[in-house]
């Protein structure tokens, strides 16, 4: 792999040599002139997405926390820990991916994915801060380092993403990509459930509320990366080794299965170790399809949890095929509409 250029002024913008990776860009952002057409409805859902975490209260969440059980407290604290660890990486790593992306249309969105995943630190820490005991906070933000099947787990997804760093291999980069989308496409949505099961009970109604401008950002990102991730199969059939594939899909859910009963167990009202595992194997089956490939998981078809999506109010939650993209996304929106690149 090769970063591309900064200042280029050799390179060839024409959509009929662009590539996702290994063109030869200038750089410039000509967005009237796009290869990839999903790009421009991404763009604008994407920036119709725009909140502000503060604008949601959480007042009574304080009172709410108090009055959970202990196992909904430990669930509570360590689900976001495990969050705060998951959006910082992709914050910081992101940027590392962009650098090679040679579709200005694509890098585009990416950017607007960065300043997403900071907004989703920010609305973490406000709920920290307006929610947990000063004496517990710190506790939250060093969890991941203190909680050994947290730490494992982390361990994974951000060593893949470190490899990259250090050595900038074509199959380093094929799986620094695919680290992203189980990150985005699995990793969060044992714990986003938990907020949607609380709140199925009236409980901790604003964190939900978080948790559903949250989510309903990862779902783009899921778009994204899928997307990504085809273009690049079509234009480079080899660069990604199939079995690779499945084998990280395989530690990601092993480690999502562990993890997820370690901290929420058979000890939350609605939810128990074999739900788990049955929504785990269901949502990573429906990411394998997202991305044109067979499913895993034999028997796993069916959402566990599907109650909770009228909670969730994502539209369909985990679709990330082209319905989604056609979907209006004004449901709990904090911004107008922006109208985006011209349609093609």
């Amino acid at each position: 792999m090769e970063d591309k250029k900064l200042f280029n002024p050799e390179g060839n913008d024409n959509i009929q040599v662009r590539k996702m990776i290994g063109g030869n860009p200038t750089n410039l952002f000509n967005l009237n002139n796009v290869k990839y057409k999903w790009a421009n409805k991404l763009y604008r859902i994407m920036m119709e997405n725009f909140w502000i975490p503060e604008k949601i209260p959480l007042h009574d969440d304080s009172r709410y926390y108090n009055e959970m059980t202990a196992a909904e407290r430990k669930a509570y604290d360590g689900i976001l820990s495990f969050l705060v660890f998951l959006d910082s990486i992709q914050t910081n790593n992101l940027p590392n991916i962009n650098d090679f992306i040679t579709a200005p249309e694509v890098n585009l969105i990416l950017s607007i994915q960065t300043y997403q995943e900071a907004i989703h630190s920010q609305s973490y820490a406000y709920i920290i801060e307006s929610i947990i005991p000063a004496e517990r906070r710190e506790v939250i933000y060093d969890q991941w380092r203190t909680d050994k099947i947290l730490f494992e787990r982390n361990k994974y997804i951000a060593q893949i993403y470190q490899d990259f760093v250090d050595d900038e291999s074509d199959r380093n980069f094929a799986r620094v990509i695919i680290a992203n989308f189980l990150l985005e496409g699995v990793y969060f949505y044992n714990g986003f459930n938990f907020f949607y099961d609380l709140a199925s009970r009236n409980l901790m109604l604003g964190t939900a509320n978080e948790i559903k401008y949250i989510n309903r950002d990862e779902l783009t990102h899921c778009v994204l990366f899928a997307n990504m991730i085809k273009e690049i199969r079509k234009e480079k059939p080899d660069f990604f080794n199939d079995e690779d594939i499945y084998e990280m899909f395989r530690v990601a859910v092993d480690q999502e299965i562990e993890w997820s009963k370690h901290i929420i167990g058979d000890a939350i009202l609605g939810m128990n170790e074999k739900s788990i595992e049955a929504y785990t194997k269901f949502i990573a089956n429906k990411r394998l399809r997202e991305l044109g490939m067979n499913p895993m998981y034999e028997g796993f078809d069916v959402n566990p949890y599907k109650h909770l999506e009228k909670i969730a109010d994502t539209h369909g939650q985990g679709d990330t095929k082209g319905n989604f993209l056609e979907t209006t996304v004004s449901a709990y929106n904090q911004s107008s509409a922006v109208s985006g690149w011209d349609d093609f």
